[in-house]
C-alpha cells in the first residue's frame, strides 16, 4: 500500500498519572513529495509540541523526518529536538546490501559531537521510531490474521532495540461520541525505558484503506502516554472506520 501525497493526520497526546489525564501535547504527521540528495523522494513527517501546563513545566518541539525511495525504502532520518533551550540533531542514514543493513547514527549538539558510529543489522526491517509507523501502515493486511507477529529493529542512538507488532484482532473504540474500527495490536520493545518487554505499548490502527494510528498507548515508568486521533485531510480514501454516534 502507498499513502497518498500531501496527506495530513492530527493528533491530541495525553499523559495519565492515576486518576489524572491532562493533554500534554499535539503532533500532526504528513506525507509529501520531497528529494533527497538530488533525487526524488518521499517525506513522512512528525511535528509535535506541548501545550498547556506542560509548556511551563517541559517545553518541547521535536521533527522527526523519514526520507523513502519511491520503493517506500527508508534511506535518511534525521530528528530535530528542542526541549526548553536544549538543542539536539539526530541523523540516522540507511544502505542496504542484501540483507544487511548499514545504519550511520550521527547525534550532534550545538557544542560537540555526541554519537558518530555505524550500527550493523544482518536481516530483517530496521527503521528509526518514525518509521516503524510508516511500516505498520504500508503492510498488506487482506491476510493478516489473530497471533501474526511483524518484528522489525529500531536505530536510537548507540543502540538498536528489538521490537515487533503483534496482531490480535478487530476492535471498536469510541472517543468523543465518534467510534472507530480498527485494527488491534501489541506492541513488544526490549527495552529498559519501558515497564516491560511484552506489550510496552498498544496501537489501534483505523481499518479502512488509510490505516491510520486512531489510538496509541505506550507504558511508561511512570503512567503512561495516550495518543488519540483528532483530524485529517488529504487522506487516500475516505475514513470509512469512522462511525459517528447520536447524540
Amino acid at each position: 500500500m502507498s499513502l497518498n501525497q500531501g496527506e495530513e493526520v492530527r493528533y491530541d497526546i495525553y499523559f495519565k498519572w492515576g486518576i489524572l489525564t491532562p493533554r500534554a501535547g499535539e503532533a500532526r504527521i504528513t506525507f509529501n513529495n520531497s528529494s533527497l540528495n538530488g533525487q526524488p523522494a518521499s517525506l513522512y513527517r512528525l511535528l509535535f509540541n506541548t501545550v498547556g501546563i506542560f509548556e511551563s513545566v517541559f517545553k518541547m518541539r521535536d521533527t522527526l523526518d523519514c526520507y523513502y525511495n519511491r520503493d517506500n525504502v527508508l534511506l535518511y532520518s534525521p530528528k530535530r529536538t528542542d526541549e526548553g533551550g536544549y538543542y539536539l540533531i539526530d541523523e540516522l542514514t540507511f544502505t542496504y546490501a542484501g540483507e544487511r543493513t548499514s545504519v550511520h547514527s550521527y547525534r550532534l549538539t550545538p557544542t560537540d559531537v555526541r554519537i558518530d558510529t555505524n550500527l550493523i543489522v544482518t536481516s530483517g526491517h530496521v527503521f528509526d521510531m518514525l518509521g516503524a509507523t510508516f511500516f505498520l501502515r504500508t503492510l498488506d493486511w487482506k491476510n493478516i490474521k489473530p497471533g501474526d507477529s511483524f518484528p522489525f529493529t529500531v536505530a536510537i542512538g548507540r543502540d538498536l532495540v528489538q521490537a515487533s507488532y503483534r496482531y490480535q484482532n478487530q476492535a471498536i473504540i469510541e472517543r468523543n461520541n465518534v467510534k472507530y474500527r480498527t485494527h488491534y495490536f501489541i506492541i513488544d520493545i526490549y527495552d529498559d525505558a519501558f515497564t516491560q518487554t511484552k506489550a510496552a505499548a498498544e496501537l489501534w490502527i483505523g481499518d479502512d484503506e488509510n490505516q491510520i494510528p486512531i489510538k496509541i498507548r505506550t507504558k511508561l515508568k511512570i503512567g503512561y502516554a495516550e495518543v488519540h486521533y483528532k483530524g485529517s485531510s488529504n487522506l487516500k480514501a475516505p475514513l470509512n472506520c469512522r462511525v459517528e454516534l447520536k447524540k
